[in-house]
């Protein structure tokens, strides 16, 4: 694909002249006759490259340059100034407006056709480096969230869930705000993996993340412990709510139609909420939902039980 050229000249003959030259040479022109229009194209259409006079009707082509390389859509877009003023002021000048390179008038064609050249090469090179950076970011995020989640369930997994719950801790504290933390656990899960399988206990793992994950709000949190454990913190949440929430997702786990089950898949929970006199760091706040959570296991399963 040719490379588009946006020619800035308010002289009709020189643009045309200029125009009819780089067409022959393989490249796309695109003609502004004054800066605004200059900075309209560049702003609405893909440039590659811009050949600015320095001498406009309408405004400065160093404040054109500058206006251009403020704009994050036009910044990157490579600026050759030309002008008839052979001075080194006006090339500092031009240089700290933007520009990139600096072309006397009248200008040699085989030289204009070099510097352009130069400039898309070096153009391309930016451009190469910056894609390369966005992969590498969008590597790393991809690594970020592979740091924290669980890979069978999609959720959190543990490591990210303590730091979560340190930092609630630490806020509940402060503004004497209800905090809650759910402990679930898949009853006989042992024997479903002993009967049906490790690949059959794998989806109905996955299928209680997502069960629970629906019947809790976008500010809550749920995370897999590990095993056939999950815990779930409900931020600014007393202990009437937390209980209506446990009650949607034991609900919703016993009746769920779980593929290849000949009978109900159910969970046990233990709810433990804070503020409590007995209950000062965050390790205790999961501890204590795990201890009703083990109250709720030995007294029959599929039920809740609560600190």
């Amino acid at each position: 694909m040719a490379a588009k050229i946006l020619v800035v000249e308010d002289d009709k003959i020189q643009a045309r002249v200029t125009k009819d030259y780089l067409e022959a040479s393989g490249y796309e022109v695109i003609l502004a006759k004054d800066g605004k229009s200059a900075i309209k194209i560049a702003k609405t259409q893909p440039v590659d490259i811009i050949l600015l006079d320095l001498v406009l009707p309408d405004m400065d082509g160093n404040d054109v340059s500058r206006w251009l390389k403020l704009d994050d859509d036009t910044k990157g877009i490579p600026i050759i100034m030309l002008t008839a003023k052979n001075s080194t002021l006006g090339k500092v000048d031009g240089l700290r407006a933007g520009a990139d390179d600096y072309l006397l008038k009248p200008y040699n064609e085989v030289e204009l056709t070099a510097r352009i050249y130069a400039s898309l090469r070096t153009k391309a090179l930016q451009d190469e480096l910056k894609e390369k950076n966005r992969n590498l970011e969008e590597l790393l995020a991809r690594v970020e969230i592979l740091a924290i989640t669980d890979p069978l369930t999609g959720l959190y997994n543990r490591r990210h869930f303590e730091s979560i719950v340190e930092n609630e801790f630490n806020l509940t504290a402060r503004y004497k705000s209800p905090a809650s933390c759910l402990m679930a656990d898949v009853d006989h899960f042992k024997s479903v993996n002993d009967e049906k399988g490790h690949r059959a206990g794998d989806v109905i793992l996955k299928e209680v993340a997502g069960i629970i994950k629906n019947c809790l709000r976008r500010v809550d949190i749920v995370a897999r412990w590990g095993g056939e454990e999950f815990v779930i913190l409900l931020p600014r949440t007393a202990r009437e709510d937390t209980l209506r929430t446990a009650s949607r997702i034991l609900a919703a786990v016993s009746s769920h139609m779980f593929p290849g089950m000949d009978k109900p898949v159910t969970i046990s929970m233990g709810v433990a909420t804070i503020p409590a006199p007995s209950i000062d760091s965050a390790e205790k706040f999961i501890d204590a939902a795990d201890a009703a959570l083990y109250t709720a296991k030995s007294r029959g399963r599929n039920r809740i039980e609560v600190v």
